[in-house]
């Protein structure tokens, strides 16, 4: 049987850990799988704790306090680990940290956002592109996310497509060879 892997990039606010779990309670309650079924990496403690991907079905990158613009290194190797594998055609989803990690391994560009901030619960558009994915489509066209970030995907890497935006966040959601999505709001 395989195994969801889910990339631990950083942990949450002490008091959502505490209400919530971190990260990953929260994506395998939302997912409602058994812990059994996953395997969590902490790379932004050792980034050599990357398991091997023989029973690996997917993999989940969560966010992050971290910028990816600070190179940290667990995250350098994160990115150089990314590459990789992507000729692996394992489905990948990226949040928030993870969406932004993605899309630097890819040839995409990081910064922080002209804005600044994008914070609380916010209106999110599925493009065209979104409404005909099957990832995306059960969503309604318009539907609320939470979001917390400084930084944004400046640039998108070549090959990504754009699945979902907002005002102030273009690159709300975007795929690349149709396996590898990251999302900047927190589904």
């Amino acid at each position: 049987m395989t195994k969801l892997l889910i990339i631990k990039c950083g942990e949450t606010f002490p008091s959502i850990k505490e209400q919530f779990g971190d990260f990953e309670d929260m994506i395998i309650k939302s997912i409602g799988i058994s812990h059994d079924d996953v395997v969590i990496a902490p790379v932004y403690k050792d980034a050599t704790c990357l398991p091997s991907l023989n029973k690996i079905g997917a993999i989940i990158i969560t966010g992050s306090h971290a910028m990816v613009t600070d190179h940290e290194e667990w995250s350098v190797q994160l990115i150089r680990w990314l590459q990789d594998i992507k000729q692996d055609n394992i489905p990948i989803l990226g949040i928030c940290y993870g969406h932004q990690i993605l899309a630097k391994a890819f040839g995409g560009q990081v910064s922080h956002h002209p804005k600044e901030i994008e914070i609380g619960t916010t209106s999110v558009q599925l493009t065209n592109a979104g409404k005909e994915h099957p990832l995306f489509s059960i969503l309604p066209h318009t539907f609320f996310g939470h979001v917390t970030h400084y930084q944004s995907v400046i640039t998108l890497p070549k090959q990504a497509t754009i699945l979902a935006q907002n005002d102030f966040e273009q690159h709300q959601a975007f795929m690349i060879d149709q396996h590898i999505f990251g999302v900047q709001f927190h589904p």
